[in-house]
């Protein structure tokens, strides 16, 4: 493999892994909030959750 083969694989790593750690840290900062309904359902299956109003 040549160099600059190399480079553009660590490059597309990097933005793959980098977006997906962007994303997951957006999510930690800013959690999606439930509506009622999706709520009722996840506690008909069993879990425990408090929707976000």
């Amino acid at each position: 493999m040549s160099a600059s083969a190399i480079v553009m694989m660590i490059v597309a790593l990097l933005a793959v892994w980098g977006g997906l750690g962007l994303a997951l840290l957006n999510l930690k900062r800013h959690p999606e909030a439930i509506d009622d309904e999706e709520a009722d359902a996840v506690l008909r299956d069993g879990a425990s959750v408090t929707p976000v109003r």
